[in-house]
């Protein structure tokens, strides 16, 4: 499974702004992320290929959980900021994940019926990873919104 799992991560990593294009449209047409709509391409691309890009690190780190809580207070932090909200930041990271399966199955990732059973093992990675993500997210949003009640 270690090798299948390689491989997809290295075809999200080495495929990241193709994937994260595909994202960018895909968020900004989607009525779910409403406020990215009117948010130049360039702009929300960088928000995927960053995660694209340090995919490998993340999902092999020793422990992916603080690895991603480093990355994505960040991102909980500029999507505050930008002032879009929390569900359609969860759901712009539910977006990314799905992204990663669509590019994998265009590329034919999964031939065999052997593939198809390590492509179930590495998914189960991935939703781990990023119900990590989800829930980092989450409460640096609950943090952030404290502060700024607190300073009113």
């Amino acid at each position: 499974m270690k090798a299948f799992t390689s491989k997809l991560v290295d075809l999200t990593q080495k495929n990241a702004e193709k994937i994260a294009l595909q994202w960018a449209k895909d968020v900004k047409t989607n009525l779910k992320t409403y406020s990215y709509h009117n948010e130049p391409k360039d702009k929300i691309t960088g928000q995927a290929f960053e995660f694209y890009n340090n995919f490998q690190e993340i999902f092999f780190h020793e422990s992916p959980y603080e690895r991603a809580e480093e990355i994505f207070k960040k991102y909980a932090n500029e999507r505050y900021k930008e002032e879009i909200p929390l569900h359609e930041a969860m759901y712009a990271l539910i977006l990314m994940r799905r992204h990663i399966w669509l590019y994998a199955e265009f590329r034919s990732l999964f031939d065999t019926e052997v593939e198809h059973r390590q492509a179930v093992a590495s998914l189960s990675r991935t939703i781990l990873m990023f119900d990590y993500i989800m829930y980092i997210i989450a409460k640096e949003y609950w943090n952030l919104m404290k502060l700024e009640m607190s300073t009113h």
